[in-house]
């Protein structure tokens, strides 16, 4: 991909900015010009790290074992395999953001149509910017009313406002806040790691073991670990639209790909072994979790469940934003951006509010729902990808009038396809998942498979679809 040569053929972003890291980000999802352009790909290891070391990262390794009822081992397996896949997707993608200089749901556009494009950034917008908001700050909250004891609406409120105020001034200073909160929440982490690990019980079954067997509950857990490492995708070239577009798309997809990995997969394997020990029944998420640790540690770590609960969600909240600005509303691009993190915010805190009282319940149907939606929008993404290689696409990009029905077409067919016939959940179980429970949940890898093809199909003969 090449940079368009014709300033007409996209929307520049106007402002100064550069690396200034205490100031507002100007304009929205435009281009990034090439005077503003800077950083390195090592700065996406830490972006990418901070996020992931937080409590939300620890309860999916919970559920491979108190969910989907495997073994300490076997949820291991689970973990490294799903999150080996999201994060090779999101390694793929953010290689693309020099080069494009846009965020990753205009780059959507491409694959989608500037209209179609609706379809997966309104979902981006809603899963990201409220969805996984939500789920980060009420843990967040839980951890600091278990730490001090205040109401944990209160504790909500707090962490809600920070995580606002940082996504608000934007791209530079949530790269700088990931940067100076890593060394914390490494260290703290780390050493709870090495306490929980060194309590595991390897032996442990949980309660009458998987009823469809342990090959559903190890595919259930490759879902729900992929949807939780790929539910960072839709963001990926938002946090590399800075960068030179002479920067290594290598290096960049490598830093940004483990990024997600490292931390996703140590975290995930401590929470699947604090699943093998005995907890209070009545104890909250976060409480059952630091139970295990010394009075010390486990204040430490409540702290910092907090501190990485405001990492999260001061990307989610940006790149939310971003999503909602890529869908084409009419209006000025620096309005829509601080507008969206705003009522984002807003939304964000009341579903968290609600979720208080039962923290945990829906969390298992969530992470599925994200991998049934993004599995679809990424085979498009790639198959786009492949059709245009070598192509200049950049004019494309803000082309109001640039049509690709094959996009939504081909992410709805997968995603109906696959949630109709293999979807595993408390609520609906697809034809095919009832019928043979023991493939577990395969949507994502189904609807993948099927929105590409279709995409394909329609641009057969075509090398560069128009």
């Amino acid at each position: 991909m090449s940079i368009a040569q014709d300033p007409s053929d996209v929307v520049v972003r106007e402002g100064e900015y550069g690396d200034k890291v205490v100031a507002v980000e100007p304009g929205g999802a435009e281009f990034i010009p090439l005077a503003e352009r800077h950083g390195r790909p090592r700065q996406l290891f830490w972006t990418w790290c901070s996020p992931n070391l937080e409590f939300a990262t620890i309860f999916v390794g919970v559920l491979a074992v108190s969910a989907f009822s495997l073994s300490f081992w076997g949820a291991v397996l689970g973990i490294v395999v799903g999150t080996a896949l999201g994060s090779l997707t999101h390694g793929l993608l953010s290689s693309r953001g020099p080069g494009a200089g846009v965020p990753m749901m205009v780059l959507s556009r491409l694959g989608f149509g500037f209209r179609g494009n609706a379809l997966p950034a309104g979902l981006n917008a809603v899963v990201g910017g409220i969805g996984w908001f939500a789920v980060n700050s009420v843990s967040g909250a839980l951890a600091l009313a278990t730490l001090t004891g205040m109401p944990a609406w209160l504790g909500l409120l707090i962490v809600a406002a920070v995580q606002i105020g940082v996504a608000l001034l934007g791209h530079n200073l949530i790269h700088g806040f990931e940067k100076v909160v890593l060394p914390v929440l490494a260290v703290v982490f780390a050493i709870t790691s090495v306490v929980i690990l060194s309590q595991v019980d390897p032996a442990f079954v949980p309660t009458d073991g998987q009823p469809a067997g342990p090959v559903a509950g190890f595919l259930l857990t490759v879902g729900a670990t992929f949807g939780y490492a790929a539910g960072w995708n839709p963001y990926a070239t938002d946090y590399t639209r800075y960068l030179p577009p002479t920067t290594s798309p290598r290096a960049t997809g490598w830093a940004a790909g483990l990024g997600i990995f490292v931390p996703c997969v140590i975290l995930e394997t401590v929470g699947a072994a604090s699943a093998t020990l005995v907890s209070d029944p009545d104890a909250t998420p976060t409480g059952a979790f630091t139970e295990h640790l010394p009075g010390w540690l486990a204040a430490l770590t409540l702290l910092c469940i907090a501190v990485g609960a405001v990492a999260a969600n001061a990307i989610n909240i940006y790149s939310g934003a971003m999503s909602f600005v890529a869908m084409g509303v009419r209006m000025p691009m620096h309005l829509r951006r601080a507008l969206a993190v705003g009522a984002f915010g807003v939304l964000g805190f009341v579903v968290a509010l609600f979720g208080l009282a039962d923290a945990g319940h829906a969390y298992e149907s969530f992470l599925l729902i994200i991998a049934y939606w993004i599995g679809p929008w990424l085979a498009v993404i790639f198959a786009d990808w492949w059709l245009r290689r070598g192509s200049d696409v950049e004019g494309l990009f803000f082309d109001a009038t640039h049509r690709n029905v094959a996009g939504p077409v081909a992410m709805l067919t997968g995603m109906v396809v696959s949630i109709v016939l293999f979807a595993n959940q408390v609520a609906f179980t697809g034809l095919i998942a009832a019928a043979i429970p023991g493939i577990g949940d395969i949507c994502f890898e189904v609807g993948f498979l099927v929105s590409g093809a279709v995409y394909l199909l329609m641009h057969r003969g075509a090398r560069a679809p128009r």
